[in-house]
């Protein structure tokens, strides 16, 4: 299947009552799959290839269902809350699974009990990109304008990712900036574009026509290494600042589905990460898949929060 038509799903993908990929492994119902921000983002890209391929492969009923806000605690809120038959799931990642137990004081979930974490799908780099029009061109110079007339950087919404990245980047370089929150990283670029921001967070292989047209420039990047697609931009760690920071996506549902479904639905999952066609989207989108079993992908979730714990409180994003 070609790219383009992969990003030209519709929000509600309608497919056919065909036969499934084994007689009642799967409820007649179509699968929803909850994504926490708006449409544009990398999570609902990747969600829209699942269901896709839930379709072209397996004839599985799909429709992405986007409900963003609230550091992504709307729609854990909404998974949780639904019935463990298969038929609702959240394409999760660190804004309400990791992030949101120590920004928020109480949540209407728990991030571990309340869930039934089924597959792990990979994780993502994200960088800092400033206007070109700026005439900044390594981080020095952007240390120095954040000291002098001020930087203004958007995020992806308060709590998320890209706003801890921002805050720790602020404390690692010892700098003031202006946050600008959006829902989803999606407006945010739009914004950027129209002048609006001197710069954001956001992950590297999403921006990658950016990078290459020259619309923006990057100063670097938080992952542990450089990026085999963008060697030439230092990590934080090249420039002496200790800031590693990536954002894992995977699928989960509510607390209490069958291991049976649960098996089947993780295999599913992990077949179409497999295919040669979705190997070379996510590498488009920098996403590095590692394949871990429903039990190591449920105690990597849990092992994230205390990971994370100290980066969210020093960043002082704290949602009450």
């Amino acid at each position: 299947m070609k790219i383009s038509a992969i990003l030209l799903l519709t929000a509600a993908t309608t497919l056919s009552t065909g036969a499934y990929a084994e007689p009642g492994k799967w409820s007649d119902e179509p699968v929803r799959i909850v994504v926490t921000f708006p449409p544009g983002g990398t999570s609902d890209l990747i969600a829209r290839v699942l269901a896709q391929y839930l379709e072209s492969e397996y004839g599985q009923k799909a429709v992405v269902d986007n409900r963003p806000g609230a550091g992504g605690t709307v729609a854990a809120d909404y998974v949780a809350g639904q019935a463990a038959d298969g038929t609702t799931l959240i394409l999760g990642n660190n804004a309400p699974f990791t992030i949101a137990p120590s920004q928020f004081e109480t949540l209407p979930y728990d991030p571990v009990d309340s869930f039934t974490h089924i597959a792990n799908l990979g994780a993502a780099t994200p960088g800092l990109f400033v206007q070109p029009s700026l005439g900044i061109t390594d981080l020095d110079g952007f240390i120095e304008m954040a000291n002098g007339d001020g930087v203004t950087y958007g995020s992806s919404g308060v709590g998320s990712i890209t706003h801890i990245l921002g805050e720790a980047v602020n404390n690692a370089l010892n700098i003031e900036t202006i946050h600008i929150p959006y829902q989803g990283s999606a407006p945010a670029i739009q914004d950027f574009r129209a002048g609006v921001l001197d710069g954001f967070y956001d992950m590297m292989a999403q921006n990658a026509p950016m990078i290459e047209d020259g619309e923006v420039v990057p100063l670097a990047i938080a992952g542990p290494e450089r990026s085999p697609r963008f060697p030439d931009i230092p990590t934080f760690r090249d420039l002496g600042y200790d800031v590693v920071i990536e954002n894992w996506t995977g699928l989960s549902g509510p607390a209490g589905m069958a291991p049976e479904m649960v098996q089947t639905i993780h295999d599913t999952v992990e077949e179409i990460m497999a295919m040669p066609a979705v190997i070379d989207q996510m590498d488009q989108w920098g996403i590095v898949h590692s394949e871990m079993s429903t039990e190591d992908f449920n105690d990597f979730v849990a092992t994230t929060i205390d990971v994370w714990r100290p980066l969210i409180l020093s960043a002082n994003v704290n949602g009450g």
